[in-house]
Parts: C-alpha cells; structure tokens; sequence
C-alpha cells in the first residue's frame, strides 16, 4: 500500500480546516466547496514549486476562499468579536506562515485557528 506523501497530507489537513470553518459559518454549499477544491489543486502546484510552502498551504487555501468568496457571496467570515459597527471580515495572519489564525484586525485580537471557527462562532464543529 502506497503511503500518502507530506504534500497530500498537509492538502488534505488545509482541505478539511477551511471547510470546517464554511460549515461553521453556514456557508458549505456546493459552489463554495468548488472554490475549496479550486484552491486545493493551485495550490498543490504552488507547492510543488517551494515544497518549503508546504507549512503555509492552511492559510493561502482560507485566503483564497475568502477572497472568492468576496466576489460571489460578500464578506466571510465575518466577526463574531465586534457587537456594533460595520459588519466586517476576519482577516488570516499570517499572511504566509504556518500556524494561520483568523483575526479581527479592528479590535487587535486572535479569533480562532484556522479550522475553529465553531468554537469561535458557536456554530457546529464537523468532526
């Protein structure tokens, strides 16, 4: 039996972190999960290129689908910490680094890990 290589791995473990957090955030459609896979295969090129990005893919996978997402269903995910104001969107930092949290650059805080957003949120964790 073939083993699963370290690249397939940290795609999977990216795949299934965003879409714990679109389930989280009520927004798993079929559409959007397109644009996760979209993003999963770009980015398996990407890290063929640098494999030292392996240890970013969590990170620019959420920041892809955010920004798809921007373009066909609006602001996601937006901020659970921030009661009043403009509803705004949780950012990924780093930016490009291992260990990816959305953050609420408003207020200056950590929110969750990317693939917690449940937590966060109160919604309903996948797993």
């Amino acid at each position: 039996m073939d083993s699963v290589s370290p690249l397939e791995q940290a795609l999977h473990a990216a795949r299934a972190r965003v879409l714990a957090d679109l389930v989280a955030g009520e927004v798993a459609e079929a559409n959007v999960v397109s644009l996760v896979e979209e993003s999963v295969a770009q980015r398996r090129w990407w890290v063929e290129q640098w494999p030292d990005g392996v240890a970013y893919v969590a990170g620019l996978i959420a920041q892809d689908v955010q920004d798809a997402l921007l373009e066909s269903h609006g602001r996601w995910p937006l901020c659970p910490v921030c009661p009043s104001g403009d509803p705004h969107a949780l950012a990924v930092e780093p930016e490009l680094g291992p260990d990816p949290h959305w953050v609420c650059s408003k207020a200056g805080v950590k929110v969750a890990a990317v693939g917690s957003l449940a937590q966060a949120t109160g919604g309903t964790p996948s797993s």
